[in-house]
């Protein structure tokens, strides 16, 4: 009796550190658990191509989509736009129709479809497609985006899927049943290159930026109902110029000791928010002309840093004081980054900018360390996993480095095609999204 006792209490202790280890490895939102970058604890691997190190390659429906995936209990999902291409004659008669001067160079079309795509982990197999809107005429788009460039978030068994003015929905993220969409007239706006913006989810709720080149405000949607909780409309004065008051950012929440503060990037100016009722706090600005803000904000310890975005890009890094407006403690005015994502790792923050150049700072100070030049052009969110750091380009080249106080690089690997998706991390494994395909990297099947 004794021994059976025994091995049913040792049954039971694997089972359960198996369910809090397939618990804790989990990918929920665009830049991780954390929404930072850093992995959860494992080992991943460093070194792949395109017949190497490639558990299963699933080529994606004839469509396009620079949003990450996200996974959970052994799923994956991503957002996927399908594509009809304008004639000639209706590109044409668009452009004479758009006071925007570099209109002839963006990217039309006569109809996209929006879907949401769920994969198995394992296997890499398509286990559902799930259409969630259309439209016809949809505006144009700049060429290096696309119309599914938010990322998912997955949250409480839903998928919350968000396309910018076109629209938003919740999911069941088991089936795929979509709960609720929300495309009411408050959410719309003028993107001008397109949507970039992905959601955040605190408490009951779903926030996300719009600011667009006519309008500019910041939202939360029930997460229960999809309607409309609050919306502020940004405060600061902009330039006249539609083209610089236009934003893709996406919002961080910190821990003060008076309570949270959703911090916010939109042009020319860094806001902080009441996340429960959308008031505005403060504002701070830029002292720059900053506008189409992608990269993400981080924190590290009272500080919080952002890339004020085009058209000289700078990282500023504010101290935190409550609900009071924050003190700038340092500045980076040369290679912050435009589009790519800061990154932390042991008091050192890595950032590299649209060109490849990479610079590291001490994050207390923003004390130079060292700035060296990766090869290509960036957009991607660099990845930090296993003791690694990850850096992307746009042409398919993934540069991994040691962190430290010099650059050590420790592979250089090459898949096909390019991609603007940042890395999502599954046990023992990398989920990498190019322009064709959705890549396991990791053992090979059997």
């Amino acid at each position: 009796m004794a021994s059976r006792i025994r091995f049913f209490l040792f049954l039971v202790s694997v089972l359960c550190s198996a369910y809090q280890l397939h618990g804790q490895h989990e990918w929920t939102q665009w830049r991780g658990p954390n929404g930072d970058g850093h992995a959860p604890k494992g080992s991943y691997p460093i070194r792949w191509s395109e017949h190497q190190n490639v558990t299963w390659k699933t080529f994606l429906l004839p469509g396009k989509g620079h949003s990450s995936p996200v996974y959970q209990n052994g799923k994956i999902w991503l957002t996927i736009a399908v594509e009809t291409p304008a004639t000639e004659n209706e590109k044409e008669a668009r452009v004479k129709e758009s006071k925007f001067p570099g209109a002839a160079t963006l990217h039309y079309l006569s109809k996209v479809v929006f879907l949401a795509i769920q994969l198995d982990l394992a296997t890499g197999d398509i286990l559902n497609e799930v259409k969630i809107f259309e439209k016809k005429n949809p505006q144009a788009i700049h060429r290096l985006n696309s119309y599914a460039s938010p990322s998912p978030v997955l949250h409480a068994g839903k998928l919350f899927v968000h396309f910018g003015t076109f629209g938003t929905a919740c999911l069941d993220a088991v089936t795929g049943k979509i709960l609720w969409k929300n495309q009411g007239a408050a959410l719309q706006i003028h993107h001008e290159n397109g949507p970039g913006s992905t959601p955040i989810v605190w408490k009951n709720l779903l926030i996300f930026h719009l600011d667009g080149t006519d309008k500019q405000s910041v939202v939360a949607l029930d997460q229960k109902t999809g309607k409309l909780t609050w919306q502020t409309q940004r405060s600061g004065k902009l330039t006249e110029n539609p083209q610089t008051k236009k934003a893709y950012a996406t919002p961080i929440i910190a821990k003060t000791e008076k309570g949270p503060v959703l911090i916010s990037t939109g042009a020319d100016w860094v806001y902080g928010y009441d996340p429960l009722n959308g008031k505005e706090l403060w504002q701070i600005n830029y002292g720059i002309l900053g506008f189409s803000n992608v990269a993400m904000p981080i924190l590290y310890q009272d500080l919080f840093l952002i890339s004020t975005g085009f058209m000289k890009g700078e990282l500023h890094a504010y101290r935190l004081d409550g609900f009071n407006p924050p003190k700038l403690v340092w500045k980076l005015s040369k290679g912050a980054p435009k589009k790519p994502s800061p990154i932390l790792v042991d008091e050192l923050v890595y950032v590299i900018n649209d060109g490849g150049i990479l610079t590291v700072v001490q994050a207390n100070d923003g004390s130079l360390v060292w700035r060296e030049r990766l090869e290509g052009e960036y957009s991607a969110s660099p990845t930090y996993a296993g003791g690694y750091l990850y850096f992307s380009n746009q042409s398919g080249k993934t540069t991994v480095i040691k962190p430290g106080n010099q650059l050590e690089i420790v592979e250089e690997n090459q898949l096909r095609t390019g991609h603007m998706a940042s890395f999502v991390t599954v046990p023992n494994g990398l989920i990498v999204r190019t322009n064709e395909a959705l890549y396991r990297i990791g053992k090979k099947r059997p």
